[in-house]
């Protein structure tokens, strides 16, 4: 899918993408890089990228986040930050022990907070700051199987909600609710939910697409354009609010 940015639309911006090396955030990173903006990309594995500095990180590690932050910002201000990390493993939420909590919530929530306290300084120092977080739309219909995460979106939807009421009148927070959408993910998602139930990946991916009115999944481009969207200069307006990206899945208005 071609890139409806290809301009300088974010040109002297500069974004700091999590969770870069694949899927939502490499194709968000990639749309940025294509629309001006200077790009660091954050991940564990930091593979090379055209016109993206990867940077090596794990996002469960609080301290070396802190220090990969600190090092991006002696560089040079932050105006873009894109929240997005691996969702933990699917299945029944009676299956986890409260311990399976723990390392989730130290890779989305408490890294997104740690980065965003670090960061909303050098946005408000240069009059503009946009941050969006890629959850899911099970922040507002749970998804069957993968309670783990429906609780862990929803917390942070209500992080963003909370900030939102915080933050300086420059600086935006919106979230992004992500469909069925074609990444390595969602292939790991149907081979935790197969394992944990006994349903068969076709069962499970045919049971996924009848849900969604267009019947295809998600292209990452797609939402990368509205995450794009969203981190305009001229979205300044649109603050708080959690748009969904799913075909048309979720019944709710």
């Amino acid at each position: 899918m071609e890139n409806p940015y290809a301009s300088n639309a974010m040109k002297g911006m500069r974004a700091v993408v999590c969770g870069a090396s694949k899927g939502i955030g490499k194709a968000t990173a990639e749309m940025f890089a294509a629309c001006g903006a200077e790009v660091i990309g954050l991940s564990r594995s930091a593979p090379e990228m055209q016109g993206i500095k990867s940077v090596k990180v794990d996002l469960e590690d609080e301290n070396a986040t802190k220090e990969i932050i600190a090092n991006i910002l002696d560089s040079g201000p932050v105006h873009i930050l894109v929240n997005n990390a691996g969702g933990p493993p699917g299945g029944p939420l009676l299956s986890n022990h409260s311990e399976a909590f723990v390392t989730p919530f130290k890779r989305h929530l408490h890294a997104a907070h740690t980065i965003t306290r670090m960061v909303v300084p050098s946005m408000e120092e240069a009059g503009i700051g946009r941050i969006v977080n890629i959850i899911s739309t099970s922040v507002r219909e749970p998804i069957p199987n993968i309670g783990l995460s429906n609780t862990l979106r929803g917390a942070m939807a209500s992080w963003a909600k909370s900030l939102n009421l915080e933050l300086p009148p420059c600086v935006t927070i919106n979230n992004i609710l992500p469909g069925f959408t074609n990444t390595d993910r969602l292939e790991s998602l149907a081979n935790s939910i197969h394992e944990k139930t006994g349903r068969s990946k076709k069962e499970i991916h045919e049971g996924w697409m009848s849900q969604v009115p267009i019947q295809r999944l998600i292209d990452p481009m797609e939402t990368a354009s509205a995450i794009t969207f969203l981190c305009l200069p001229q979205s300044g307006g649109i603050r708080g609010v959690s748009l969904a990206v799913d075909g048309g899945r979720m019944r709710s208005i």
